[in-house]
């Protein structure tokens, strides 16, 4: 028999690395997101019972979605009769006569696509579509996605409950639609995709696990989507960001762990093969002649990866970029990124304003960037007070220990003047 502890740790790491995919092939079958979820739970709880006295199996994927579809059967019993609970039990028949096979890349990342797709149908509230394909696809958690939408974690569970409801009720399929569609569906695809490696991305401690799995599940569906639509430009737009992003987190943190901000980061240690690979993908993107916002993502990305090549950074360009993001999107972060930017050209005054601007942005309350780039903006300007309070927001707000660490150093160095 094994101790829980370890028993546990088994558990959570067949949880962070494959509960999206679990859940995604589940609900396929099912056609029931609320339903597949409950019988996912309970499979995971029946593996913490199973596995203590027996181990973890060699294959934990295909174990978990053996009881799954189990209990889930047992489910569709219960909550249908007659010919409904008939006809649920077919479909799902046919389905496992598909043969699960954990692992399958064949086969489970369409089944991921399919349910990304399903969570884009136009029956679907556009504003609820990204949420819910992170917390379908991707297991992201409803209080991180709140987060990420700057919205309250009960604001956002409600949304999520009433959109999974709308997929049982409406009787949205779980399939990948034709293609003459997918261009009315990518936009919500996309950005999702990108949602979660923002996520991952951000305030991202190297013990965090959950968030770098999230980074490498959303470059891993990035460039499938880049495969099944090589004619689509955003989809390389947004695979060519990820990879410029991507290619500077060996930089992020120095040898004792701690949080190195952009404009310190050491060059040489960004990784030149992958900045290659995202240079050759936006060009791609750009032959089509159909800018979108995610290839001024990767234009952006590019921006900041060009200190590597002259050894100094040119705001002006970045600065026209989020011009135009700024102009598809009103977003209040890429504004927010904007002033930083004319910060640098202009000097802190310009971006103040801005910064002042956005002070009454609901959505910004909570946002840790937001206070952290305020702090530094205030401090440039010489105006202490504003300043720390702006670090004491932003400190408190961080997540990840090693930014925390950062913003309290300069918090400190600040009191010291």
């Amino acid at each position: 028999m094994r101790d829980d502890a370890s028993t546990q740790a088994a558990i959570s790491a067949v949880a962070r690395r494959s509960y999206g995919k679990l859940l995604a092939y589940l609900a396929a079958d099912m056609r029931d997101v609320s339903a597949a979820e409950d019988a996912l739970s309970e499979a995971f709880a029946a593996a913490l019972a199973d596995w203590s006295v027996h181990g973890c199996p060699d294959n934990p994927e295909a174990w978990l979605m053996t009881v799954a579809r189990r209990k889930a059967i047992d489910g569709t019993r219960r909550r249908r009769t007659g010919e409904a609970v008939a006809d649920q039990l077919k479909v799902m028949a046919d389905a496992e006569a598909e043969c699960w096979e954990a692992g399958d890349d064949e086969a489970i990342p369409d089944r991921r696509l399919a349910l990304l797709f399903a969570c884009t149908h136009p029956a679907i509230e556009v504003a609820i579509r990204a949420p819910l394909m992170l917390q379908t696809v991707l297991g992201v958690d409803a209080k991180t996605i709140a987060s990420a939408f700057l919205v309250s974690p009960d604001a956002m569970c409600k949304r999520l409950g009433r959109a999974k409801q709308k997929i049982r009720e409406a009787g949205i399929p779980f399939t990948i639609p034709e293609r003459d569609i997918w261009s009315e569906r990518l936009q919500g695809v996309l950005d999702a995709i990108y949602a979660a490696y923002s996520l991952g991305w951000s305030d991202m401690d190297d013990a965090d696990l959950l968030r770098r799995d999230l980074v490498e599940e959303a470059i891993f569906l990035a460039r499938l989507l880049a495969e099944l639509l090589p004619q689509e430009p955003e989809t390389l737009g947004l695979l060519a960001g990820m990879l410029y992003a991507q290619a500077r987190c060996r930089a992020r943190r120095n040898q004792q762990g701690e949080y190195v901000p952009l404009a310190e980061q050491d060059t040489h240690l960004w990784d030149a093969t992958m900045i290659d690979q995202a240079e050759v993908v936006l060009r791609h993107a750009c032959t089509f002649g159909r800018i979108g916002r995610y290839q001024l993502e990767a234009a952006l990305q590019s921006a900041h990866v060009e200190r590597r090549r002259s050894g100094r950074t040119d705001y002006a360009p970045e600065v026209q970029l989020y011009d135009a993001l700024y102009a598809l999107t009103g977003s209040p972060v890429v504004a927010l990124n904007r002033a930083l930017a004319m910060a640098e050209l202009e000097g802190p005054a310009a971006a103040i304003a801005v910064f002042q601007a956005l002070a009454d942005d609901k959505r910004l309350a909570d946002y840790q960037p937001y206070w952290a780039a305020r702090a530094s903006l205030f401090a440039r300007a010489g105006n202490r007070r504003e300043a720390l309070h702006a670090y004491d927001m932003a400190i408190g707000l961080a997540c990840d220990p090693a930014v925390r660490r950062f913003l309290q150093r300069r918090q400190r160095s600040m009191l010291a003047e």
